[in-house]
């Protein structure tokens, strides 16, 4: 008796070859975004392609120099308008000696806004700094190719001259406020004020006379000399000096004479 013989075919299963395949056709599309994005970052960043073509400068400038700013900016910020950072171009901008503040945004599609607050100096502060209207100092001495030359130069040669010890800058800019307003009653401005290291006061004014205030009450010391200043003006002598260190009084100096002592002073000088 025969048997008959039996065959087999298999069909192969469709899971097993559909992953490899899947698993290739992700990895072509992983590869053709990830070259993708690569080609388009270098086209972001290419200067070439999308460079910052304004640089636009705003605020009350008087004192910084645009061109001089706007070249400083592009030499230490290379790159597309995409490629600038704007945190690293506000440090760069505030860094600036007459840079108060400064505030930076990019403007679509190839601007850069920068709008700057100025230092306001209102006075030099032991010749080699400046004071700002808050008493703070700055570096701003040096008549650089930042500065527009003439107005920084004009501007220096005007400013009232303050010394003091570290520290106390805000305390002589308080002083030479409160002194400069009390002085406009007798026509007499300050050319300089000192502090010196126990806080005693030394003002010479723009006609050239010193006074010497002390430590105590220079509102009301300051205020003896505008009172009694225009019967000394009657006198027709130049004064080198005027010490009002006294309770009720003051002291005069006379240019090439020996100092004489006003009427109702007190002999006991105070701080």
């Amino acid at each position: 008796m025969s048997k008959a013989l039996v065959t087999t075919t298999s069909t192969p299963d469709p899971d097993k070859v559909s992953l490899p395949v899947g698993l290739s056709v992700f990895a072509l599309v992983i590869m053709a975004l990830m070259f993708g994005a690569y080609k388009s970052y270098s086209w972001l960043q290419d200067e070439q392609r999308l460079p910052v073509q304004s640089i636009v400068l705003s605020g009350d400038i008087k004192m910084l120099n645009p061109e001089h700013l706007e070249r400083l900016i592009r030499q230490q910020n290379t790159g597309s308008f995409f490629a600038i950072d704007v945190n690293e171009v506000h440090q760069l901008v505030e860094q600036q000696a007459w840079v108060y503040s400064a505030s930076i945004r990019k403007r679509w599609p190839s601007s850069l806004y920068i709008h700057v607050v100025e230092q306001q100096a209102v006075a030099r502060w032991n010749d080699d700094l400046l004071l700002n209207k808050y008493g703070d100092s700055f570096d701003g001495m040096g008549v650089s190719e930042g500065t527009k030359r003439d107005e920084a130069q004009q501007a220096l040669n005007d400013l009232v001259k303050l010394f003091g010890p570290g520290g106390s800058e805000k305390t002589a800019l308080t002083g030479y406020t409160n002194m400069r307003r009390l002085l406009r009653s007798s026509n007499e401005s300050v050319a300089q004020l000192s502090l010196n290291e126990r806080f005693a006061w030394t003002v010479r004014l723009k006609s050239g006379i010193t006074l010497n205030i002390g430590r105590q009450e220079y509102i009301k010391r300051l205020q003896r000399f505008i009172d009694v200043y225009p019967l000394l003006q009657k006198e027709k002598k130049a004064i080198n000096y005027i010490d009002l260190r006294y309770d009720t009084g003051l002291a005069v100096g006379w240019a090439d004479a020996f100092p004489i002592v006003q009427a109702e002073t007190d002999n006991n000088i105070n701080n």
